[in-house]
């Protein structure tokens, strides 16, 4: 079905009929004019019959935040079903500090925090930059090859090597775990079919991380599994717990960068004058990647399960219904934005944005993310790269990730 027919479709449809968790939907690229029709019409939506069972779908801007916020209404926890429209599988409960309300969410988010404040960043900002230069240097030049693999997934998976202090020449498993935790089991390219191949694999992850925790309890390095070892809140974590924790802080680490280093590059491509606009001046790099953030929005949803009645914008929500924020649509809210569908670099307040959430799950790793994507384009325009997409990119089958998983690229001689 083409652009045009899904935006027939979303205009023809029954409002009721309505139902924006086709994974479909996010690997075509067609989710616009479905998301354009609830924010303009119900913002508010409930979708009475979805594979995913009835939910309700939160699209506009300040909604969203409204739900993110009142945390004492709208829970996080993995008993409740979890952080996706898709429920946590019957005794396959994995919690994380993401899914858990607060006090609980609370202790455990600050063991890891320090990874990514002020002082770590400068720390991290020289490593980043280094290793950013080996790779565009070592691209091939005049060559098709693949963005999302040798730049997107390799800077990512540095990064997230050295942030748990694993081995580097193993990095990619981390990538593959990332996969493994977030993927739609219907997906063609999925790297495991069932729910017990997925846990299957997690233990794995597991088996490969507890020789570290071991050897860095009672230690002082920096780095997430020292941290977590020796901190009271996290320290003696159930193997659920860890093996939760562990998937959060690598698909945490890997999805948000990844994607929009990717998403970044077509936005570019779609819209060259941004490109010429940072040539032109440089201080702009930081304002163009916040604004690539929000115009991939990496993360599709997050899920919240009611604890109870509640009265929201005139609905009534039943303790136990499903309610899904839909960032992929809250960032394109023409109520907050203005010309949401343009890329621009701008705004007034650039990281206005709801790619990293709001609230206290507000994703804790946002500014590390950031200046990866910011020295990834200031060394870019350092070489004064000439990078031409070729083909069209290919997109995860997901509704919880807005994945790119090839896209073809050469860069001029």
């Amino acid at each position: 079905m083409s652009s045009s027919d899904h935006q027939q479709r979303a205009e023809s449809l029954p409002l009721q009929a309505i139902d924006v968790s086709d994974p479909a939907l996010y690997r075509d690229d067609t989710w616009r004019p479905y998301f354009a029709r609830l924010r303009r019409e119900a913002p508010l939506h409930y979708c009475a019959d979805s594979p995913y069972g009835p939910y309700w779908a939160v699209s506009g801007y300040h909604l969203v935040e409204d739900v993110e916020i009142n945390t004492k209404v709208f829970s996080s926890q993995a008993a409740l079903g979890g952080i996706q429209i898709r429920d946590v599988p019957p005794g396959l409960n994995r919690p994380s500090f993401l899914l858990m309300d607060p006090p609980e969410h609370t202790g455990r988010r600050k063991v890891v925090k320090p990874m990514t404040n002020r002082e770590s960043l400068e720390g991290f900002s020289g490593l980043i930059r280094e290793r950013t230069r080996k790779v565009l240097d070592a691209l091939p030049r005049g060559e098709v090859f693949d963005w999302v693999d040798k730049v997107s997934t390799e800077l990512t998976g540095m990064m997230l090597a050295s942030m748990f202090d694993y081995p580097q020449d193993k990095r990619r498993q981390l990538i593959h775990w990332s996969e493994v935790a977030t993927a739609n089991l219907a997906a063609p390219d999925a790297p495991v079919r069932t729910e017990e191949e997925r846990y299957a694999e997690l233990q794995r992850m597991a088996d490969a991380f507890m020789p570290l925790w071991r050897e860095r309890t009672g230690g002082e390095n920096f780095d997430l599994i020292t941290m977590l070892a020796n901190a009271e809140a996290t320290a003696n974590m159930d193997r659920e717990e860890f093996i939760g924790t562990l998937f959060l802080l690598i698909v945490g680490g890997n999805d948000t960068t990844r994607n929009s280093m990717s998403g970044g590059l077509i936005a570019l491509r779609d819209n060259p004058h941004v490109w010429e606009q940072v040539r032109a001046d440089r201080s702009r790099v930081p304002a163009m990647v916040q604004e690539m953030i929000r115009y991939q929005t990496p993360v599709i949803h997050m899920r919240r399960t009611a604890l109870s009645d509640f009265e929201l914008q005139g609905q009534h929500i039943a303790k136990g219904d499903k309610v899904v924020v839909w960032y992929v649509s809250a960032n394109r809210d023409e109520a907050f934005f203005g010309d949401p569908e343009v890329f621009r670099i701008d705004r007034e307040k650039p990281h206005r944005h709801l790619a990293f959430g709001y609230g206290v799950h507000r994703c804790v790793g946002d500014r590390l993310a950031a200046l990866q994507l910011q020295l990834l384009w200031e060394e870019v325009l350092e070489r004064d790269m000439k990078i031409e997409i070729v083909a069209e990119p290919e997109r995860a089958y997901s509704n919880f990730i807005r994945g790119i998983t090839r896209l073809p690229v050469r860069i001029a001689a």
